[in-house]
């Protein structure tokens, strides 16, 4: 039968050979993957608690793709592989590894010389690589964690609740998250800021 996959606003389809990709052939809907994939998430979480990460960790490529892998290695059979094709969303497949490099090497100089606040360094970061999109699937939750992560060890301060519920599905906290993401695409990251500690 396969995937059926309905998508809300701002969600990346997934193309057919991305769909391949999936390790339990036993899911056919979004409601199913969903679950599988926060089973994922909930164990990286989960992992990831019980170490003390350092920003000049943190701020690699390689965490930012092995923490991918933690959250969806377990149903994708690309988790943490750069999408290879262009999507409705982010820069083309081809800047991918340049920008996610501008972006950590940014965010070493926003750390290095307290540029912003803490909890808006956190967030541009997250806000960019939701921009950026690198994976095919999974780019706003794998962006939302890696600013948590990044705010607790590298801040030491608490992780952001995101409006404390969740933002797959349609609903008022969903089309808040996506307001905010875009006053943050024109530089205005007041929102985000506030929504992330919601």
């Amino acid at each position: 039968m396969g995937l059926n996959i309905d998508y809300e606003d701002g969600q990346t389809p997934l193309d057919e050979d991305e769909k391949e990709g999936l390790k339990i052939p036993g899911i056919t809907t979004r409601g199913e993957l969903d679950e599988f994939e926060q089973v994922g998430v909930e164990n990286a979480i989960a992992s990831l608690s019980k170490q003390k990460i350092s920003p000049e960790i943190i701020l690699t490529e390689d965490f930012l793709i092995d923490l991918h892998i933690k959250m969806f290695g377990s149903i994708w059979k690309w988790a943490g592989e750069f999408r290879k094709t262009n999507k409705n969303i982010g820069v083309d497949k081809y800047y991918i590894g340049i920008e996610i490099k501008n972006l950590l090497e940014d965010c070493q100089f926003w750390v290095n010389h307290k540029t912003f606040p803490d909890d808006e360094i956190a967030v541009r970061v997250s806000h960019r690589l939701v921009w950026i999109h690198p994976f095919a699937n999974g780019n706003g939750r794998h962006s939302r964690l890696y600013a948590d992560i990044l705010v607790s060890n590298g801040f030491s301060r608490p992780v952001f609740s995101w409006g404390s519920k969740n933002l797959i599905k349609k609903g008022e906290a969903r089309s808040a998250y996506l307001s905010a993401l875009r006053q943050a695409d024109i530089q205005d990251y007041s929102a985000l800021v506030r929504f992330a500690r919601s």
